[in-house]
């Protein structure tokens, strides 16, 4: 049984940027690697430090979400702000979230490790909840012990 634990949130805003993916949803390779382009890219030309830079907090979050039938995926922080830049305000709902922890060796192994155990596992174990779609996070915490840390929220519903 994968670890996990059901936590109540209250609704907040995450200002993001972001990329569709193409790749077909189960071609995971592909996906990855879209994903990992994307994150160079961000790093790279200065929009990740441009959105810390009006963070209200320092998680950096590895949105995933369906917007008209496209799948999306958006490098975003917590804030009431807006820049010219970003591509989407995210709305994450007041209710009950899974929380996955985890680490890796980078925010990007953190990502997918948490994601992994979140839909590969915990999902299909929780049977009295359901994921019924919008968005869902990575949330890239911090570091210790020369690892990356955070946790993996997924919005769900009582059954």
């Amino acid at each position: 049984m994968a670890n996990y634990t059901l936590e109540e949130k209250d609704s907040f805003t995450v200002l993001g940027i972001g990329t569709e993916l193409k790749s077909n949803y189960t071609d995971f390779a592909g996906i990855n690697k879209e994903k990992a382009d994307f994150w160079q890219g961000v790093h790279k030309d200065g929009r990740l430090d441009l959105l810390k830079s009006v963070a209200t907090n320092d998680y950096i979050f590895v949105v995933n979400e369906a917007v008209n039938n496209k799948m999306m995926h958006y490098a975003g922080v917590m804030t009431e702000e807006n820049l010219p830049d970003a591509s989407r305000i995210i709305q994450f709902p007041k209710g009950e979230y899974i929380i996955v922890k985890g680490e890796g060796k980078t925010a990007e192994e953190l990502s997918n490790t948490v994601t992994g155990i979140a839909f590969g596992e915990v999902l299909a174990e929780a049977n009295h909840v359901a994921y019924v779609g919008g968005p869902n996070a990575a949330v890239v915490m911090g570091e210790r012990n020369g690892l990356v840390y955070g946790e993996m929220w997924i919005p769900v519903v009582r059954k």
